[in-house]
């Protein structure tokens, strides 16, 4: 039985960066991919493939409406070949993860892998053959899979998942989106870009809720502006299949009336799942929370010499809070002290405009009775605004009216999820709000709304 310093069970954004920093490190580590190739759902099914998509779709949109800039063009869609440059990015992505291990010394391992007992991992290879190993540490990073609708599961052709609308052959007449959160409102404007008319369902009141409630409404009508339909505060209560569409069955909110949605296809984006089943979990005694994730403290399971990262533990669903806990993960197994601060891990969408936050939102710091400052910036008084012709959205830092420092930002525009990263080492250092005001940009840069959002913060915003 091979021993090592280190198993790592999962080969995505976690368990690759895992590996490497504990190689890195001076630990023997080896890591088990169930998939036929490494970089998980992230990279092959999920953000990667997704941002490229929204990337391509832009462009396409772009094309065709710039007359007013003098660009007058008609251009032609080639989905053919659109994903053909997708999968061909994703395999070169992949393909370089796996050179990163290789050159680092990680022994990659493919095979399905459960848990005999603590230190101790089987794998189920191709043909049935066994292996079986012995680890010091044990690293969960099975990340997680797309949850269906309990009375419609997915059957990839008329019902689909997120991966099967990154794959589509044909640009649907009309794509019912079940779930408007980040899936939802990323996969819907690919799709509205390239032609399909789009429609949102949401059970609550508005879209991507866990958002701060200023940028959920720009978002909103600008989704609208673009030609999404969106339905709130509406449950889906059972979808019929037929040969060639799919009926949606709705019931609106506070309402005991039924509408049906006829559609192409339905797309199911209600959120996703940890990936650990089948790891044989009760052997070592780990219990489950909600929807699978593993009960820890900290990173480490209850489970001794066994932890958890990534999608597969508590928190959000994130390949850069992945890779923050697999650094810290390999750090502290190391004999280091390796820590995450979960409060300055920044979040992004992918839309247009973007959406960008860190930190807190208004409603969390008004529940906790925080006493804090609003510095509001509108992009439309940002002067490569006026160059681009954009006018929708905003910077918003909210700062702790005791301490100075800022609590959270929300920002919505172009450039928002680089932006966003400038308010993240702000935080981290933490800059008083004030400091961060006296920061000078280049001009004419979107980042200059931020240093107006951090003077407006002080009571003297200069630009607007």
């Amino acid at each position: 039985m091979k021993h090592y310093d280190v198993i790592v069970i999962g080969c995505g954004a976690g368990g690759y960066n895992t590996a490497i920093r504990a190689a890195q490190l001076g630990l023997s580590v080896a890591c088990v991919e169930r998939a036929s190739n490494v970089g998980g759902a992230g990279m092959r099914s999920g953000c990667i493939p997704s941002r490229l998509l929204l990337h391509t779709s832009e462009i396409y949109e772009l094309a065709s409406k710039n007359a007013a800039l003098g660009i007058d063009c008609a251009p032609t869609l080639n989905l053919a070949q659109m994903m053909a440059y997708k999968a061909a990015t994703v395999e070169k992505m992949s393909n370089g993860v796996h050179k990163l291990l290789h050159k680092h010394g990680v022994t990659l391992i493919y095979g399905h892998a459960l848990l005999a007992a603590a230190g101790q991992v089987v794998v189920r290879k191709a043909g049935g053959v066994l292996q079986f190993l012995r680890g010091t540490a044990v690293v969960i990073a099975t990340g997680s899979e797309p949850i269906p609708l309990p009375f419609a599961s997915f059957d990839h052709t008329r019902i689909l998942d997120s991966a099967d609308a990154l794959s589509l052959d044909r640009v649907p007449r009309h794509l019912a989106i079940i779930g408007a959160g980040a899936v939802g409102v990323e996969l819907g404007s690919i799709w509205r870009r390239l032609g399909s008319r789009v429609t949102l369902i949401e059970r609550r009141d508005r879209v991507c809720h866990w958002l701060d409630r200023d940028v959920t409404a720009t978002l909103e009508r600008s989704l609208r502006r673009q030609g999404i339909a969106i339905r709130l505060s509406s449950d889906v209560i059972d979808i019929d299949k037929h040969t060639d569409s799919v009926s949606i069955r709705l019931r609106a909110a506070g309402s005991s009336e039924i509408s049906t949605l006829d559609a192409d296809m339905a797309l199911v984006a209600i959120g996703r799942r940890p990936s650990t089943a089948g790891l044989n979990l009760t052997s070592v005694g780990i219990p489950s929370a909600q929807e699978g994730a593993l009960l820890q403290q900290g990173l480490l399971t209850q489970a001794t010499g066994i932890w958890v990262i990534g999608d597969a533990a508590t928190g959000a669903m994130l390949m850069s809070k992945a890779e923050e806990e697999a650094i810290a993960c390999a750090e502290r197994i190391a004999g280091l002290p390796g820590f995450v601060n979960y409060a300055s891990i920044p979040y992004a969408l992918y839309t247009r405009p973007e959406v960008a936050m860190i930190g807190k939102t208004e409603d969390e710091l008004r529940g906790s009775g925080v006493a804090y400052r609003v510095g509001y910036c509108p992009i439309a008084g940002n002067a490569r605004a006026a160059i681009c012709s954009t006018t929708d959205g905003f910077v918003k830092l909210l700062v702790d009216a005791q301490t100075n420092l800022i609590a959270g930002a929300h920002l919505v525009g172009p450039g928002a999820a680089d932006l966003v990263s400038q308010v993240a080492v702000a935080m981290e250092a933490s800059m008083l709000c004030e400091d961060f005001a006296r920061i000078c940009h280049p001009h004419p840069v979107w980042s200059e709304a931020l240093r107006q959002a951090a003077m407006a913060a002080g009571g003297w915003m200069m630009h607007a």
